[in-house]
């Protein structure tokens, strides 16, 4: 409910960006000749999507090794957990004898 009312406002300034911003505009891509007619508010909202889509890649990408590192991190943490119970309870069974040494 508060994750709602916080959106509130910023869902509520993009609707009105939308509302106030529908002249339709051209956009061409030069060595083409493609144009395509939209609204002003569907070109900029596109443009934002866009922008946020390969900000997120560029952040997750390099963050990929990290995550792989604290995955063998925690493997490797979890098999010494194991090996510490194991030796926990040998040494809970009592003492073994050791052949002599020599």
């Amino acid at each position: 409910m508060l994750r709602f009312l916080l959106l509130l406002p910023l869902l509520l300034l993009i609707v009105l960006f939308v509302v106030s911003n529908t002249a339709p505009v051209e956009v061409g891509l030069w060595p083409t000749g493609v144009s395509v007619r939209a609204p002003l508010a569907l070109w900029i909202l596109g443009a934002m999507a866009v922008a946020f889509f390969l900000g997120a890649l560029a952040t997750w990408l390099p963050a990929l090794g990290a995550r792989r590192r604290a995955r063998r991190a925690e493997a490797r943490i979890a098999a010494l957990d194991q090996e510490i119970l194991a030796l926990k309870t040998r040494l809970a069974e009592g003492p073994t004898l050791l052949p002599p040494a020599g």
